[in-house]
């Protein structure tokens, strides 16, 4: 079984974080522990964008961002998977050079030294070449850039419809098992 912590921050997406934490609820059976990191600033552009506080209703373990003695603040607590939805560029800036100033920076370089899986939902466009940079650093180190492009194949209605096309995707690379809409079939 698994292990996933989920950090939001404070980039524009909010609607990718809401859609990945009830469908990680949903696959509950394929996961041992589900931890939540959720910067100040994420909470104000949920609450912008979704006009809701429905974090707060989520049946997981939430920590602040100063909170270091998460258990996914040290590779002894063997979490497997990170997933950064959505990831500010400053946030990305600072796991590419290392700087572990807050608990979801520290999870991330926790995750890249133990050589466990980081995905990390870039939604920030365009890009500028310090961005490209750091999304190039983070690849090296052996995390996973997933930009929060979605895609139209399956034909969403709606803007959830939409957002789940990024969530399943990142869902796939996490390695969970899950019904999409796959190309071809």
């Amino acid at each position: 079984m698994r292990k996933v912590v989920v950090a939001i921050t404070g980039a524009s997406g909010s609607v990718y974080a809401e859609n990945l934490l009830q469908k990680l609820i949903a696959l509950k059976h394929q996961w041992d522990e589900l931890s939540v990191v959720m910067t100040t600033n994420a909470k104000e552009v949920w609450k912008t964008e979704l006009s809701n506080e429905s974090w707060n209703d989520l049946a997981v373990k939430f920590y602040t961002t100063t909170d270091f003695s998460a258990p996914f603040a040290s590779g002894s607590g063997q979490y497997d998977t990170m997933i950064i939805i959505p990831c500010s560029m400053g946030t990305l800036g600072r796991i590419a050079s290392g700087v572990s100033n807050d608990l979801i920076t520290r999870a991330a370089d926790v995750v890249l030294k133990e050589r466990r899986k980081l995905i990390c939902v870039v939604r920030d466009t365009p890009y500028n070449l310090i961005h490209i940079r750091n999304m190039e650093t983070v690849t090296l180190a052996g995390g996973i850039i997933c930009p929060a492009t979605p895609s139209f194949y399956s034909r969403p209605a709606t803007i959830t419809e939409v957002a789940a096309t990024v969530v399943d995707r990142v869902l796939d690379l996490a390695g969970f098992d899950i019904k999409t809409f796959r190309w071809g079939k």
